[in-house]
């Protein structure tokens, strides 16, 4: 008899009750003098009691500025050690960060800071030339909650880095005892922006039990405890960086370090052998350009041994180099979704390679999964594709302030429907077949194509628009715009990457360009966006592309 496609990960060790402050003083007082925190670009380097020291002047001085639990606290900056500060001060006292993508111009950030109702911003200068200053006073009167903003760096801001942190003078240290003394580990702690189908971004609302047993148990599967050093090239307001990286490692007396405040592939080579990493992450998109770079040849990866590479489908090929060339023998492929904390699936270190080269491995402890169809939402057999599910203690509070985009993501029953097609087989591995919806992954980052559907329509000549993904050998997958212009219009891809920039990320922005009279529909009107992927890989020449292996 063929089994039903579900799973449910037991597991010996116990989950966390703790929150997340409650957590890093008890690992502080097990490794005070372990290495915690090396930001190599900015020449810090902490060791656990350095680092719970300088968490707790930054959430004094929160207090000082009035700050409360509930609170919501932006940041928005790129790599470095202020970043984690952050993340865990807010941590401490009870205040929600919202994680703001460093790539977000005007129009995006605008969003994010209004729909979550951002009291305090603690921002960079400038990122990849983009100054924030600017960005942040273009909207300044469109965000009418936003009362501080505190920067990194040079820069005009309402107070600078240094000035706010002497604010911490003015609270005494019992004053923060009693704030993190009333925090329960249910409470919600993280928002993360998550591209929403229905054109705006949606805020995945975590807590201190989700992301903090997330991350402990996805470090756990990889071996790493005490003394362990993982590099983490990848950006920290993702859950990649802050989930698996940072609570990953700080939840076991480990140390994280950050090549660069993006990524780099010379600088992250360097900081491998430098720092006698142990584990790396990355998504395919990385892994690729570390192999490729003119320095790979005289990289030290002696003290590699695993990581993981997830964020986007995983190229069998690029595995079984990484596994080769990059001494990751024991690396893991992960999957899963910013709304389940994220990671639900993970390969062991021990599994054959074949297994962790082809699939995405299995459930992970205490989560539960289903395969189940689209339709009726009967569990599938096994073998057969279906809607992938998950359920337990990763689990999303909802989506902030969103509650009918919550009822459509989360069952009756619990479960967080992913929108990914997938099969397991007999032994219970996992592969991605394909998305229910329309979502695309580029290099990690993900993409709702109605989002930038609905900003496209904002250009004059356009007068209807479909965005689509189509394979690209370097970054999964790349945009491509069908468009059907007005009446005596035309439009070209370099006119139309001149609309968007500045105003959308950058990952957002189309590759490509298709101008149309009309798009393909079934007999009902909907638009068959397959048929269109199919149509722009045979006119773009993406052939090859189309039929790189993924787990």
């Amino acid at each position: 008899m063929i089994s039903p496609s579900y799973v449910s990960g037991t597991a010996s060790t116990p989950l966390i009750g703790q929150t997340i402050g409650d957590h890093l003083d008890g690992v502080v007082a097990m490794y005070p003098d372990n290495l915690c925190l090396v930001s190599r670009h900015q020449e810090v380097r902490w060791s656990y009691a350095d680092f719970l020291a300088e968490v707790e002047r930054c959430a004094r001085a929160f207090l000082a500025l009035g700050v409360d639990r509930g609170d919501r606290i932006g940041i928005w900056a790129p790599n470095r050690a202020e970043w984690t500060v952050v993340q865990y001060a807010t941590a401490k006292i009870g205040a929600i960060l919202v994680n703001v993508n460093p790539s977000y111009r005007s129009h995006e950030l605008s969003y994010a800071l209004n729909q979550s109702g951002v009291t305090l911003l603690v921002r960079a200068a400038e990122f990849k030339g983009v100054s924030y200053s600017d960005t942040l006073d273009s909207v300044r009167s469109q965000v009418p909650r936003l009362e501080i903003d505190i920067g990194l760096g040079e820069g005009a801001s309402d107070i600078p880095w240094e000035d706010f942190l002497d604010r911490a003078d003015h609270v005494a240290i019992d004053a923060l005892r009693s704030a993190q003394a009333v925090l329960e580990f249910d409470d919600p702690i993280n928002i993360q922006y998550t591209s929403g189908t229905t054109g705006n971004p949606k805020g995945a609302t975590l807590t201190h039990h989700n992301i903090l047993n997330n991350g402990y148990f996805v470090t756990g599967i990889q071996g790493l405890g005490p003394g362990s050093v993982l590099c983490v090239p990848v950006p920290l307001y993702h859950c990649f960086g802050m989930v698996m990286g940072n609570l990953g490692m700080l939840s076991r007396g480990g140390a994280v370090v950050y090549p660069a405040e993006a990524f780099d592939p010379t600088a992250t080579l360097a900081a491998i052998g430098e720092e006698s990493c142990e584990a790396l992450y990355g998504v395919p998109t990385m892994f690729i350009a570390m192999l490729d770079d003119p320095s790979f040849a005289e990289a030290e990866l002696a003290t590699l041994r695993t990581g993981i590479m997830a964020g986007s489908p995983c190229p069998v090929e690029v595995m079984k180099r990484v596994i080769s060339d990059m001494n990751m023998e024991g690396v893991t492929i992960a999957y899963g979704m910013t709304e389940t904390s994220p990671v639900s699936f993970q390969s062991r270190i021990d599994d054959p390679i074949d297994r962790r080269v082809s699939t995405v491995g299995r459930i992970m402890p205490h989560v539960e999964s289903k395969i189940i169809d689209p339709e009726s939402g009967k569990v599938r057999p096994r073998g057969e594709p279906g809607e992938l599910c998950t359920r337990g203690y990763s689990v999303m509070r909802g989506y902030w302030d969103n509650s009918e985009a919550t009822g459509e993501a989360i069952d009756e029953a619990g479960w967080m429907h992913s929108g990914d097609l997938a099969m397991m087989d007999e032994e219970g591995y996992v592969n991605i077949v394909g998305r229910i919806k329309d979502m695309v992954i580029r290099g990690g980052e993900n993409i709702y194509p109605r989002e930038v559907e609905e900003f496209l329509y904002g250009h004059p000549a356009i007068v209807d628009v479909q965005v689509i993904g189509v394979p690209d050998v370097r970054y999964g997958e790349e945009l491509c715009a069908w468009v059907r212009l007005r009446e005596g219009q035309q439009l070209s891809l370099d006119e139309l990457r001149d609309f968007c920039s500045g105003r959308i990320a950058n990952y957002k922005i189309p590759r490509y360009l298709r101008v149309t009279d009309e798009f393909p529909l079934t007999v009902t009107g909907k638009v068959q966006k397959f048929k269109m992927r199919e149509t722009s890989i045979e006119e773009l020449g993406l052939a090859a592309a189309a039929s790189v292996r993924t787990a």
